[in-house]
């Protein structure tokens, strides 16, 4: 077993969700560590993201990495004293590297056959049938820290330390209406989750703007493609697609009422944002909100409970999404 290491990184390397979930390991390992430094190795698209965490000391991005020499970023992981290295995410070219490196604890899943030959600590547990959460399985990579993984979502969830959160500019801020609920409707998924369907989101704003809540859509300039030309004129409905860094989303999510999406990185961010959120959801595992529900204590689930086919839209009832959003508090 590991004791008392002192520069730790926590490898996860792919979407918002992904890293989301993850971050609780950074309070865990510091409550456990306090004199330990930890360090975050992720994409630079979920840099804003990791930021936000007060436990994580410091952000390394893969992207910067892969742009050195093969020997330039072995000195340079050698050079940062690093003793135990985490691959939450497990790729194959960081794993060979760590090893090349020399650190001397590197922690991995069993069930990649090249952590057999890159890893000396080798939790062996299975992600694809377990009836786990997938923020509780990435503690059972902290077994060889001598640290239990028997954590509910509850506990995780006020692990994240998810508290600097960056400002959100006046052009923003203006938008939010201070009388009524202010809700976030982000109507893709970038393929990540099985989806509602624009049109259902058309409508839901339609129900939302009778009632005089303001509605704002969101996504990125490619998602607006398939809807901005069906989003209803309305004082009640705002355009935001395409407008937003991820920085500017986390801050707009942050000072909103509710949000409704598919399981997708905003739903996360909203999850952890402690608003209203809204999660749409199919039944079918591994996709399951079992294994994928935001963490947070404002959360709400719908589920498809019927359909299993990924090519069809989920089948949620309009009228139970309004539910959840008249229900949540305002602000």
């Amino acid at each position: 077993m590991i004791k008392d290491p002192k520069r730790i990184v926590i490898s996860r390397t792919d979407s918002i969700g992904d890293v989301i979930l993850t971050l609780p390991l950074a309070g865990i390992i510091k409550e456990r560590f306090p004199l330990a430094t930890i360090i975050f190795l992720g994409n630079t698209y979920t840099k804003p993201i990791i930021a936000c965490s007060e436990h994580v000391d410091e952000i390394w991005e893969w992207a910067e990495l892969e742009k050195l020499e093969e020997e330039q970023r072995l000195d340079w992981l050698k050079a940062q004293n690093i003793d135990t290295f985490l691959h939450i995410f497990p790729r194959k070219e960081i794993a060979k590297l760590v090893k090349k490196a020399k650190i001397p604890n590197r922690i991995g899943t069993s069930h990649r056959i090249y952590h057999w030959l890159t890893c000396n600590y080798r939790p062996n547990f299975t992600r694809k049938k377990s009836p786990l959460h997938e923020a509780q399985l990435n503690t059972k990579l902290l077994e060889p820290l001598r640290i239990g993984s028997d954590f509910s979502l509850k506990e995780l969830n006020q692990c994240i330390g998810f508290t600097k959160i960056p400002a959100l500019p006046d052009r923003f801020k203006g938008l939010f209406a201070p009388n009524t609920k202010n809700i976030i409707l982000h109507a893709k998924s970038q393929g990540s989750a099985v989806e509602w369907g624009v049109d259902q989101f058309i409508d839901l704003a339609k129900v939302l703007s009778r009632n005089e809540m303001n509605v704002f859509f969101t996504g990125t300039e490619k998602e607006a493609s398939f809807f901005r030309d069906k989003i209803p004129h309305s004082p009640f409905i705002h355009d935001l697609t395409g407008q937003m860094s991820l920085d500017e989303l986390i801050a707009f999510i942050a000072h909103a009422d509710g949000l409704v999406a598919a399981s997708t990185g905003p739903l996360h961010l909203a999850g952890v944002l402690n608003i209203r959120t809204i999660g749409l959801f199919s039944t079918v595992k591994p996709i399951h909100a079992g294994r994928w529900k935001p963490l947070g204590n404002n959360v709400v689930i719908l589920e498809d409970k019927k359909n299993n086919d990924f090519s069809q839209p989920l089948a949620i009832n309009i009228r139970d999404v309004e539910k959840g959003i008249e229900n949540s508090p305002k602000k």
